[in-house]
């Protein structure tokens, strides 16, 4: 228990960790940013003022620094215009599209929306000149930077979520795991008992029929125990007479229903192996059965077929109940999903689980009509 907690208190130390250093590295990052913007900004002020000395013109003055000044300047996006923002001159941009003007007015808008413009004011003729600036492409591809990171926390936020919770369910799985196979040991001493009683009923001369009927609920109690003990297991395939398990698991439902439940059992086949695991199955056909008598209110008819084709096995389960909409066609199979006031919604989940899991074979509603009835289809591969 305590390695347990100790566990715990190192995964959150862990994550809080992780948290701090990816918020540590995302103020970093818009730090840098503005600094980096700032450095831009103070480029483009001295080009501006480079432009300012070639506007005030003087033959006798050396402009080799500030022609250095604006020839260096490769990496950030400009345009110029005049005070009726015409575009008069521009630098670093797409050569592709720089003869389309809709391109340039373009540029000019985003530059615009982006930073503030540097005046350059000519003397002479007392006019005015505006330098428009954005975002150089590696403070563009730095800006989207933390974007990145967060959508990286996200994701590492998603599976340390995934992973604990799949611990979870993995911790629950083994508990009740645990409590099934216990289940099914405390269930074992009773059912000793009890054949030993049946034993003594037949040494007191007791109606054999009688005696018999104890004796097939006795068994079912020992099938039920042996179901939980495999819990959590690789249930093990057989070679088995489908047609024989099949109808065994039918018949003993047949025998303890009402009257007014009208069994059919149809097969053109007596004798079909086929690898099973006869508790698992037998699981499913007295679920799918009892589901129909359920659906019927204990009144109707429920028939179950085996179709014996060259390459796979048709079982179906049909009744004459009051149908299933096509909205819950799907979700009848989804663990906890139930129409009954009573019971987990467990059957069906896991009946398809061990058909197509187990027996790699498929379980669907091959068919049904509200008020008239449903039938069930299971397929196995021979």
């Amino acid at each position: 228990m305590a390695s347990h907690k100790n566990a715990q208190i190192i995964r959150w130390a862990v994550i809080i960790t992780s948290f701090i250093i990816v918020a540590l590295i995302l103020w970093n990052t818009y730090d840098f940013f503005q600094k980096f913007k700032n450095e831009e900004r103070a480029k483009m002020e001295i080009l501006a003022g480079a432009y300012q000395r070639f506007s005030d013109f003087d033959l006798n003055a050396d402009f080799s620094l500030e022609d250095k000044i604006i020839g260096k300047n490769n990496n950030i996006p400009m345009i110029i215009t005049n005070e009726k923002d015409s575009i008069t001159l521009w630098a670093n941009l797409d050569s592709i599209n720089i003869n389309k003007a809709s391109y340039l007015i373009k540029q000019l808008q985003i530059m615009k929306s982006q930073n503030s413009p540097l005046t350059v004011s000519h003397r002479r003729g007392n006019t005015k000149q505006f330098i428009y600036y954005r975002d150089s492409d590696l403070l563009t591809k730095l800006k989207y930077y933390p974007v990145a990171l967060i959508l990286i926390l996200i994701l590492f936020a998603s599976v340390i979520y995934l992973f604990f919770k799949s611990n979870k369910i993995a911790d629950q799985n083994k508990l009740w795991t645990g409590m099934a196979r216990e289940t099914a040991h405390q269930i074992g001493t009773p059912l000793s008992s009890l054949l030993g009683w049946i034993e003594i009923l037949r040494l007191e001369n007791t109606d054999e029929s009688t005696v018999l009927e104890i004796e097939k609920d006795v068994h079912r109690l020992n099938t039920i125990a042996e179901r939980f003990s495999k819990i959590g297991s690789i249930p093990v395939l057989k070679k088995h007479n489908i047609v024989e398990a099949t109808e065994t698991s039918f018949n003993y439902l047949k025998s303890r229903s009402s009257k007014q439940v009208n069994f059919i059992f149809n097969s053109e086949e007596s004798n079909i192996l086929i690898d099973l695991n006869l508790q698992l199955y037998s699981w499913v056909i007295e679920n799918l059965v009892k589901n129909a008598i359920d659906s019927m209110k204990g009144k109707g008819k429920i028939s179950l077929s085996i179709i014996d084709d060259p390459k796979i096995l048709k079982i179906q389960i049909s009744d004459s109940g009051k149908g299933i909409s096509k909205s819950l066609q799907q979700k009848i199979f989804s663990p906890g999903f139930t129409t009954k006031k009573r019971g987990w919604g467990l059957g069906l989940s896991l009946a398809k689980r061990i058909i197509e899991d187990y027996h790699n074979g498929k379980i669907s509603v091959l068919k049904s009509e509200l008020g008239k009835g449903t039938t069930f289809e299971i397929i196995l591969k021979k």
